[in-house]
Parts: structure tokens; C-alpha cells; sequence
């Protein structure tokens, strides 16, 4: 039996038919009291398998501030093209066209969701454009002046630290994946060209990155960096440094291979990293606060650029999936014209290496 209801009889037969419709179209009947916020936190439960425990944290807040407040009390089988376009209109007054699209898509897939188990015929949102949200924090490059000046107030600091500002500003390698190299893919000496094998100048391989299931970016980014003569100092005194608190550590220390790490081996905090970096680039002369570790990264493909290395070569010493496109992209105001590459061109750039730092661990 097939039953509906509603205030008049009119709209009690309009939903009969619905439900008649549904049924011929081999569509299950799905409860018309399940709503959007149901829909979400069902996504969020069930919907972000093997995802990273830091994505799925943000996907939640993101939805439990923006998307259940505006939309959960709301039918999903009510929910129509025109209650999103408000909602993203009025959002896009109060958020960035980057949180935006975040928005977008935890709504979108968690109606693809409903969808895929006939709780809802159609999926609303892809009737919707986005629209343009407020502008967001942007991203900026050091010149040589301020990288200079960074490089140099890191060289008080602690060992680690300084290494890791030295790798991050010379390398251009992101900042999860410094997190994750461990010194088994660190050469320190390399190879010299014999028996007909070619030169292996030191270098680090980056292979892996602080992801779900420890992958890079994309497949691109798996790639091994030969390491400027300022970055093989900086990591030679790193692992004297951290020879002695693994012998001072004792029964404390974690093994885990990691070139950043904490006084007993385990993995350095995101937001303790932020930190420590922002008081070297203050003791630069710098505003801390208006600079993140990802823009040293940022500043590499800056001086690279400025320096007259090609894009093509830039976008693979980052690892960028789609080549110079990408790279051209993400760092537009930081491209300038071309010519040669990555640690040779650093070790031009910044010719001095100091012999070790004065930092404790």
C-alpha cells in the first residue's frame, strides 16, 4: 500500500502520484522527514573514508558552521536549485571563493550521496554556479632581501628549525613533505661518476608526505631534489644534533627515521612548526604573523624565477602534476621570464654556507 498525506486533498493526491511515480520508475520511497542535515552528517560519517583525520576535522567544521545552520532543517526532497543559489549568494558575502567551493562540494556530494541510495531523485546542486566570494589571504614570495634576512636569523635558531627554514626556502618542498622525510632518503655524500654509472650529487628524495596513506600530492611530486650546499650543513649538523637526544633520550626515543622530530623522535606538530617559524622570520625584521611555511615555497619559485631558470624546469623541482600550467597558475605574480636549475642556481643566489648554527635543540 501506498499512502500520503497532506493538509488539503489536493496536496495529499500530488504527493500519492509522486510517490506512484517513484515506484514505476523503480525508485525507492525514501522518508520525506529525512532532511539535509541528516544527509550531511551521514556524509560525514560514512562518506570520507580513507581520508586524512585533519580533512575530515575540517570538511566537519566546515559543515556544522555553514552548510546544517542554513540548510539541515530543510526536506532533501524539498530542496530546490533556488534555496542553494540564495545560500551560496548570501555565503558569499561572508567567506572566500576558496571556502566557497569547499561549501559547494560538502553539499554536492553529500546529496550525490543520498542520491546513490534513492533518498533523493536529483542532485540540486549542479543547477548552481558559484558565485565570487570574498577575497582571500593572498599568498606572497619573499624577495632576495627578506629571503637573505630569514636565512640568516635562522641560523640562531635550533638546529631543526633551521634546517627545515633552509630546505623549505631552497628546495621548494612543501611543507607535509618535510614533515615526512626521513634520513633513509636523505644522501648527505652522494655518488661520483664511475664504471660507466653517472654523478649522484647529495640529495633528498621526496617521496613521501604527511597525507592518508603517506602519499605525495599527486605522482608528480615523487620526485629527488639534489640538495644546494647551504641545505647538506644545515642537515649535516641536524643529525649530529639529533644523535646526541637520541643517546640523551634513552628509553624515550621513538625510532621512527624522521628528519624533523621532536626531543624523542616523533613527529613535529603543523601548528608548533607554524610558530617556530614565524619567530625566526620576526627576528628577520619581519611581520611573523603575515607569513606561513608554505610561502617559503612560494619565495623559491620567486628567486628561481627572477634568477631566469625556465618555468618548465621551476614546475618540475616543485612537482607540480600538470607542468608549467599548473605552476604558471598557482604563481603567477611570482613568474618571471627564464634559464637553469634548482641547486645550482641556489647556490648562486646564496653563495655562503655557514659552518653550523648556534641553536639548541
Amino acid at each position: 500500500m501506498r499512502k500520503a498525506s497532506g493538509k488539503t486533498k489536493t496536496e495529499a493526491k500530488a504527493k500519492l502520484k509522486e510517490n506512484l511515480r517513484d515506484l514505476e520508475d523503480g525508485h525507492a520511497i525514501a522518508p520525506h522527514r529525512y532532511t539535509v542535515a541528516e544527509a550531511v552528517q551521514d556524509w560525514l560519517q560514512f562518506g570520507l573514508s580513507g581520508r586524512d583525520e585533519s580533512t575530515i576535522e575540517t570538511k566537519r567544521i566546515l559543515a556544522e558552521k555553514h552548510v546544517i545552520p542554513a540548510l539541515g532543517a530543510r526536506k532533501l526532497r524539498n530542496l530546490s536549485a533556488d534555496d542553494v543559489d540564495r545560500w551560496l549568494a548570501q555565503k558569499a558575502e561572508e567567506v572566500s571563493t576558496r571556502t566557497l567551493q569547499e561549501l559547494r562540494s560538502i553539499l554536492k556530494r553529500t546529496i550525490t550521496r543520498a542520491q546513490a541510495r534513492d533518498k533523493v531523485k536529483r542532485n540540486v546542486v549542479m543547477l548552481c554556479e558559484l558565485p565570487k566570494g570574498r577575497p582571500g589571504r593572498p599568498s606572497k614570495a619573499m624577495n632576495l632581501v627578506q629571503a637573505e634576512a630569514v636565512l640568516n636569523a635562522a641560523e640562531s635558531a635550533a638546529p631543526w628549525l633551521r634546517a627545515y627554514v633552509v630546505l623549505s626556502l631552497l628546495t621548494g618542498a612543501r611543507t607535509e613533505e618535510l614533515r615526512e622525510l626521513t634520513w633513509s632518503l636523505v644522501d648527505l655524500r652522494g655518488r661520483p661518476a664511475e664504471n660507466g654509472m653517472p654523478e649522484i650529487p647529495p640529495c633528498i628524495m621526496v617521496w613521501h608526505s604527511v597525507r592518508a596513506g603517506g602519499d605525495t600530492k599527486t605522482s608528480k611530486s615523487r620526485r629527488t631534489l639534489q640538495l644546494p650546499q647551504r641545505c647538506i650543513v644545515a642537515l649535516e649538523t641536524l643529525k649530529k644534533r639529533q644523535d646526541v637526544a637520541r643517546k640523551a633520550a634513552g628509553d624515550d626515543w621513538q625510532d621512527n627515521d624522521l628528519v624533523f622530530a621532536t626531543r624523542t623522535g616523533t613527529k613535529l606538530d603543523a601548528g608548533n612548526v607554524r610558530r617556530e617559524f614565524r619567530r625566526v622570520v620576526t627576528r628577520a625584521g619581519l611581520v611573523g604573523k603575515e607569513w606561513t611555511p608554505r610561502e617559503m615555497r612560494h619565495s623559491f619559485v620567486s628567486l628561481l624565477s627572477a634568477d631566469g631558470v625556465p618555468l618548465e624546469n621551476i614546475a618540475r623541482l616543485v612537482g607540480h602534476a600538470g607542468g608549467s600550467a599548473v605552476t604558471e597558475k598557482v604563481y603567477r605574480q611570482q613568474i618571471r621570464p627564464v634559464i637553469q636549475e634548482g641547486a645550482t642556481a641556489m647556490d648562486r643566489i646564496f653563495p655562503t654556507a655557514p659552518q653550523g648554527g648556534t641553536g639548541e635543540p
